[in-house]
């Protein structure tokens, strides 16, 4: 493919807008050639339409197509995509089930396209050199610790707390996107509880046990109840020392020093992407989604008191 790739952008809310349309515009191999939005809502002067349908019905020129939309209509969106001959990236999580997604990788490779489904922690500052480090070091214990404040990052939000939508899952998945890259070895779930609200049907809170292949005990503690300072914290005790990642992976701290850099999530999940559909080749990794999946069939469940936002 010659010439900067033609991106179209399906589900214009604040994602899109705070980071997608940014990092396309940044990225000289790639162009933004349409958008799409229910809510009538395009980018100046460039084609917008109300369906990905009428789009892809259309003699309008794109390569690939970024799904931003919640996770549970994007089954039928991605496979329409893959249909027509497009690329396709998606947003975390990659899809309402592990089935669907493993239905859309399938699609992709017969029909000769990129599937991306993308994990933007896992560009956070800190992330690739916490990897680097554990890789030479024997892991003790993990403790994730992921609280933060739902009003303030999903406020109106209805569908993240319907089935599918992962409730606390949702920023959850960042963590666990991060885990299953930095560590050295797969881990597994042993037990978990989740608090789930009287008027929701997903969860508010939950406290996770884990466990990798060696027996080491990794924790996780989820709450979307946190007010004032929010918590995104790693901590990997090790035999030389702690590793600890701070504000989402943005912030590396290593018994040499503390390290941290700019902000390049999103930038870097679109040159990945950038690079996937050059070389011909796709990446989906749903390791992040299994654990959540196998969070939701074996956790037990209890009833806390209803949210309204």
């Amino acid at each position: 493919m010659s010439g900067p790739i033609r991106v179209a952008v399906v589900g214009m809310g604040k994602i899109a807008h705070d980071q997608h349309l940014p990092s396309i515009a940044g990225n000289p191999d790639l162009t933004l050639a349409a958008t799409v939005s229910s809510r009538g809502e395009g980018v100046g002067d460039l084609p917008h339409y109300r369906t990905l349908d009428e789009l892809l019905a259309q003699d309008i020129q794109i390569d690939a197509v970024a799904l931003c939309t919640p996770p549970q209509p994007r089954y039928d969106l991605a496979a329409s995509a893959i249909a027509a001959g497009k690329h396709v990236f998606l947003e975390k999580p990659p899809g309402a089930t592990l089935a669907e997604v493993a239905v859309l990788d399938d699609h992709a490779a017969v029909a000769g396209v990129t599937l991306f489904a993308s994990w933007h922690s896992r560009y956070a500052a800190g992330v690739a050199p916490a990897k680097a480090w554990l890789a030479a070091r024997r892991i003790k214990r993990v403790s994730i610790v992921w609280r933060e404040d739902v009003r303030v990052w999903h406020p109106g939000q209805d569908w993240i707390w319907e089935p599918g939508g992962l409730g606390v899952f949702d920023p959850g998945i960042n963590a666990l996107s991060i885990a299953t890259h930095i560590l050295p070895r797969p881990f597994f779930l042993k037990t978990a509880k989740l608090s789930i609200p009287a008027n929701r049907a997903a969860p508010i809170a939950a406290d996770i046990a884990f466990r990798d292949t060696l027996g080491t005990p990794i924790s996780m503690d989820l709450d979307w109840r946190q007010t004032g300072p929010q918590s995104w914290d790693i901590t990997v005790e090790t035999d030389e020392g702690t590793l600890k990642l701070e504000k989402g992976g943005a912030v590396l701290h290593l018994p040499t020093g503390t390290h941290t850099s700019e902000d390049r999530e999103y930038p870097g999940l679109y040159a990945r992407f950038a690079e996937l559909i050059r070389s011909g080749r796709r990446d989906v990794d749903t390791a992040p989604l299994r654990l959540v999946a196998d969070a939701f069939l074996r956790g037990d469940r209890e009833a806390v008191e209803e949210f309204h936002d």
